[in-house]
């Protein structure tokens, strides 16, 4: 029977959450990575021997680090190799904000806002230097958290990542050039005369739905966006939600129809949802229509709020949904999004959540 692990990222270390199948019992284990901030927490299933585990994060007291374990998550070790901009930067890697592994590749996204890549498991790393050389460089400027590069996905030679307060960006050849792909996407704070511009919008998440096509899900600070050409070109999709604004997005194992977000009642009321309500809101129509997901959160007086990648689904059938908050609580349900369980409580800060079935 498979097991399910939930991958924790908080602002005090790594932890792993495990459950069989059935997932109504979780044990808890950590905190890891000698309790650094840790942004990402990641599984590499096609690692030699069995699935490896990747933690990536820091700040700018601590600088940056990452850490591996090869026992799903009841050893960790830091790796030997950390990424650092070439001699002469400006400013150095200040944090790990992302990690993407996939095809023998650990890909790391850090601030200020750049693209690293690692063959041998973290012990060195490469900067994919084409996104820096992008002519819209100078002009990046950062979001709340800083210029920050926070979404990564890779298929062979393609990447796509997501920075804040930039865009998206996509390059199809392993990294040496890049396109911003932001079309359709609106910055609500952008004058008339700059609408439209190549750079300048804050993507928060990116979710790869399912299938053979290049279909997207985009949580930005302006709106909810699909597009199906590989960010090309971005369709709102936000009619019928409480609000546009929110951080995390997650998309259907299987079903590339399927996605679900958690939007909060807008950036300048709070921050939180709506009426403080919990509530997950689901699509089956790639955006469509959306319908409130309640049973099992707080109706009443619910103030916390989930961060950009604290949403993850699993892979079973129902699919899992899993949704950790700013208070340290991670919600879960079992049949995508139906009825919910609360299955850690007084946790550090959530900053991210992943999934992995093992054996």
């Amino acid at each position: 029977m498979a097991r399910v692990l939930a991958l924790i990222g908080t602002t005090k270390g790594a932890f792993v959450l495990e459950s069989d199948a059935a997932r109504r019992i979780w044990d808890i284990r950590g905190p890891f990575c000698d309790c650094w901030p840790i942004r990402h927490v990641v599984a590499d299933a096609s690692a030699p021997g069995g699935a490896a585990l990747y933690a990536g994060g820091g700040d700018r007291w601590l600088g940056a680090g990452v850490w591996r374990s090869d026992d799903l998550g009841a050893s960790w070790a830091r790796c030997g190799g950390t990424p650092a901009f070439e001699e002469g930067a400006a400013e150095p890697v200040g944090a790990i904000w992302s990690l993407f592994a996939a095809e023998g590749a650990l890909y790391a996204g850090v601030s200020p806002a750049a693209l690293f890549v690692s063959r041998d498991g973290g012990e060195s790393w490469t900067h994919l230097d084409g996104l820096q050389k992008h002519p819209t460089r100078p002009g990046w400027f950062g979001g709340g958290a800083g210029l920050i590069l926070h979404a990564i996905h890779a298929e062979g030679a393609e990447i796509w990542v997501g920075a804040s307060a930039v865009g998206v960006f996509h390059s199809a050849d392993a990294g040496e050039t890049w396109t911003a792909r932001n079309v359709g996407v609106r910055n609500d704070y952008m004058s008339p005369e700059q609408q439209g511009a190549e750079t300048g919008y804050c993507v928060h998440a990116l979710a790869r739905a399912a299938g053979p096509g290049l279909r997207f899900y985009q949580q930005n600070h302006c709106g909810m966006y699909r597009s199906d050409d590989g960010g090309a070109r971005w369709e709102s999709i936000e009619a019928g939600l409480p609000s546009g604004f929110g951080f995390p997005v997650a998309a259907h194992p299987r079903d590339p129809d399927t996605a679900w977000l958690a939007p909060l009642n807008g950036d300048q009321a709070g921050r939180f949802m709506q009426d403080g309500a919990c509530a997950v809101w689901r699509t089956r129509d790639a955006g469509a229509s959306w319908v409130a997901l309640r049973e099992g959160l707080p109706q009443r007086h619910f103030y916390a709020a989930p961060l950009r990648r604290a949403m993850a689904v699993d892979a079973l059938d129902p699919a899992g949904v899993y949704l950790g908050f700013n208070s340290g609580a991670l919600w879960a349900s079992a049949d995508e999004g139906d009825r919910w369980t609360c299955v850690a409580q007084h946790l550090p800060t959530i900053l991210s959540v992943e999934t992995l079935l093992a054996p």
